[in-house]
């Protein structure tokens, strides 16, 4: 992972890189000059003959030290520069590719098992990403000064060094098998954090704020996020004694080396195995090295812990990139006059029904086709196969008979306009809201030719920047629309789009009557020129299509014109019965 990490950050800024490797050797070398002219000043300081005699001599030694201990300073301040520029990018980047994994991924992969808990894990990575730059520059620093100070003192007693590294070497152990227990508690709890960060959202989010009050939400809610909260910390505390002995042994253990160590330097001195300047010397070594160590350690141990959270971003990286869309480079054509769709099967991963079994149809241009059934019956299922959102396990939907497992999604999406039962409200200005996902116009006609289409000229007008406010009542500046406004500027998104082929998917069930006859009246007008798909429940609104089909469990069980159906007495006629028996 960190060699990954270097190769990133060498991506994103190579003069960053190179100025922060440049800074750590020379902290490094300030370090070692810093070092080895104590050792002389000390030499000459506690030598033989008068103080100013033995000052005098010290002073070039701490002159150089000085310099040096100076240098260090500049050095460091300059790393420090170089990781501000480094690390910004290196956790953009890492973000954005997280997001367009995600995006990029088959729409079936969000349904598989642990996708989400994978995706939140991945997330964590991406944060503990600046945590690895840091940790590994940390590391380095330590590792130039501990080669330094491990020259020195080696030269002191070459029984000092592996001492030192008994003294420290408990202590990386230890962080190492906690870190360990930290994530492995981590992953036990990213299920549950992930329900109870999308639960927070939901329930703090202003739009939801009046269902949660009126209907007295606010005291289960509050309990249930406390249940989730006490669930998550009871796995920690559960952790806390495993980490506590972890702790206490390898304390232990490196408090008897580093005794072992200094009683060594005792005995050294007092044998006159080593002179007292060498023995005073021998302490500042000692103590520069066993914090150089020590650094070594904490900072390595630390970026194993980071290592492993940064894992789990690449393992997840990894699987989206095999689970985007893998089908082919067929294009399809700007005009399309036909559908086609032979027996085709979808599976929900999980399920045990089929949710589309063996369905065939054909769609061509010009032709207003409503699909119609029960809830779950398999109508929003069908569209996304149509659009090529989902795949078919068996059979094959043809678009003038290019078959889209072979055909580039993004050719395929080109060419849909789809307005989904629960879309987005973009926190973008009104303009981008209808023309998103479209190459950027400096032109606001069509623009004003899609709010028009859908009977917001007067609500966008009445906005405190028309076209530019932004949509998003919580941000400096914003305005809010009611439920149907938003649906209503989610049809003339789809309609600027000017694809040839159209779908609603429930597209006026919050609308008022003057706004679903003016939506229907424009799917009626723009008809001739494209495909258009009305998934409803609104059975009235499909008097307008020419061809209804009727599902249920997955299976097209009935077609036809609106009063041949509503004679038929299948279901069709059940569900209109029904509809005005109210």
């Amino acid at each position: 992972m960190l060699g990954h990490t270097a190769r990133m950050a060498w991506a994103v800024d190579k003069p960053g890189v190179v100025l922060l490797l440049a800074c750590q050797l020379l902290t490094g070398a300030a370090a070692a000059i810093v070092l080895t002219f104590t050792a002389q000043a000390m030499t000459h300081i506690l030598g033989t003959g008068t103080v100013s005699e033995r000052l005098h001599a010290a002073l070039p030694a701490l002159i150089v030290v000085t310099a040096a201990a100076g240098l260090g300073r500049i050095s460091g301040a300059l790393s420090s520069y170089a990781d501000g520029r480094i690390t910004p990018l290196l956790m953009t980047e890492a973000d954005v590719a997280l997001v367009s994994a995600v995006c990029r991924v088959e729409a079936s992969a969000y349904g598989e098992d642990g996708f989400a808990d994978r995706h939140e894990a991945a997330e964590v990575g991406v944060t503990r990403t600046r945590m690895m730059v840091q940790d590994a520059q940390r590391l380095m620093a330590a590792l130039v000064r501990m080669i330094a100070a491990s020259g020195v003192i080696t030269a002191l007693h070459w029984l000092m060094l592996p001492l030192l590294l008994l003294a420290v070497l408990p202590a990386g152990v230890g962080a190492v098998l906690s870190a360990r227990v930290d994530y492995e508690t981590h992953y036990l709890n990213v299920g549950d954090r992930n329900v109870r960060s999308m639960m927070r959202w939901w329930a703090t989010y202003s739009r939801y704020g009046d269902e949660v009050r009126a209907n007295g939400m606010t005291g289960y809610l509050i309990y249930w996020y406390r249940a989730l909260s006490d669930r998550i910390d009871q796995r920690v505390l559960t952790a806390a004694p495993r980490m506590l002995r972890i702790a206490l042994a390898t304390s232990a253990l490196g408090g008897f080396f580093l005794l072992c160590t200094w009683s060594t330097l005792a005995w050294l001195a007092t044998t006159g195995r080593v002179a007292l300047p060498v023995a005073a010397t021998a302490v500042v070594a000692v103590q520069t090295t066993l914090a150089a160590l020590s650094q070594f350690v904490i900072h390595g141990a630390a970026m194993f812990h980071t290592s492993l959270y940064l894992a789990d971003m690449r393992s997840f990286l990894d699987m989206a990139g095999e689970r985007a869309p893998q089908r082919g480079e067929l294009t399809i054509p700007e005009r399309v006059d036909e559908i086609r769709l032979d027996e085709v099967v979808y599976q929900y991963p999980g399920k045990e029904e089929p949710a589309v079994d063996g369905v065939s149809l054909t769609l061509r241009r010009g032709e207003i086709l409503a699909i119609v059934g029960e809830n779950g019956s398999g109508k929003s299922t069908l569209a996304k196969l149509i659009t090529g959102i989902l795949l078919a396990d068996k059979g094959r939907v043809l678009w003038d008979g290019t078959d889209l497992a072979q055909a580039d999604p993004d050719a395929v999406w080109k060419r849909t306009a789809l307005v989904p039962q629960n879309f987005a409200c973009w926190p973008l200005r009104a303009r981008e809201n209808i023309t998103l996902g479209q190459p950027k116009t400096f032109d606001d006609e069509p623009v004003w030719q899609a709010v028009d289409a859908v009977g917001m000229r007067e609500a966008v007008e009445k906005l405190p920047r028309q076209l530019d406010t932004l949509l998003a009542r919580e941000l400096f500046g914003g305005a809010e629309l009611s439920g149907g406004q938003w649906q209503r500027l989610v049809c003339g998104r789809a309609l600027y789009r000017r694809t040839p082929l159209l779908i609603l998917d429930e597209p006026t069930s919050q609308m008022d009557p003057r706004g679903e006859h003016q939506i229907f009246l424009e799917i009626k007008r723009i008809a001739a020129e494209r495909m258009t798909i009305v998934v409803t429940h609104q059975l009235e609104n499909t008097r307008l299509a020419d061809r209804i089909l009727v599902m249920r469990e997955g299976r097209v069980i009935e077609q036809g014109g609106y009063e041949e159906l509503a004679e038929a007495g299948g279901l069709f006629a059940e569900l209109v019965a029904l509809a005005k028996d109210r």
